[in-house]
């Protein structure tokens, strides 16, 4: 049975949600974001985009990541990767874990910034190191491929792992694939299987066909 390795980098999701969106206390400017929250759920991107701009302009980590997000996506405002990427850094140099997984995201793009495999690195670990299961899964990817880092199986598996962890599907079909080769771990055709069957249950449907596949010793 042959595995051949994919690479699936993930883009920005513009993904409002209650419950990350309204964490918080109520002061003054929080209540203003809030209300920024509020009108989103109303599908009222212009009024969230006028309530939080003033709130990133004054440093607000969470309405500078949300400007981003609506900058990337063209929702309340005309679609700008380069404004988008102007927000998203002002969030991650704050440390704001998904903004600094999106900006790594436009580096290894070139979305809004000119293409860098090394900055593209950067963001990803200092989103992975705050636990970013999306940043330690493009992480490994980058270990895997060595791209931006020199080649390593071990840290790749290192990364893949702590997304697999946390029930990242491509991560666990990641590690799967790692114990199937015995590439940065020692080969475990019973491990292969145990990650590659979580991660199907996951929904990763390629990961279904093969975890059928090992099943049946193909």
């Amino acid at each position: 049975m042959k595995f051949n390795k994919t690479t699936l980098f993930f883009t920005a999701l513009f993904a409002f949600s209650t419950a990350t969106l309204s964490q918080v206390a109520f002061s003054d400017s929080e209540s203003q974001f809030q209300q920024g929250v509020e009108a989103i759920e109303k599908g009222d991107f212009q009024t969230a985009y006028n309530l939080w701009k003033p709130l990133a302009e004054q440093g607000d980590a969470q309405a500078q990541f949300n400007l981003a997000l609506m900058y990337d996506n063209g929702q309340g405002v005309k679609q700008d990767d380069h404004q988008a990427v102007k927000w998203y850094r002002l969030a991650a140099e704050q440390g704001h874990a998904k903004a600094q997984f999106n900006l790594g995201n436009a580096y290894l793009n070139g979305q809004g910034v000119k293409q860098d495999d090394h900055q593209a690195v950067k963001w990803f670990r200092l989103a992975a190191e705050q636990g970013e299961a999306k940043a330690q899964f493009n992480l490994g990817v980058m270990y895997d491929n060595g791209r931006g880092v020199k080649q390593d199986d071990y840290q790749a598996v290192k990364w893949f792992r702590l997304a697999a962890e946390q029930g990242h599907a491509k991560a666990q079909g990641m590690l799967a694939t790692m114990y199937f080769l015995g590439e940065g771990v020692r080969q475990d055709m019973q491990k292969a299987k145990e990650w590659m069957g979580k991660s199907c249950e996951n929904g990763d449907q390629g990961a279904c066909d093969m975890y059928r596949n090992l099943n049946e010793g193909k």
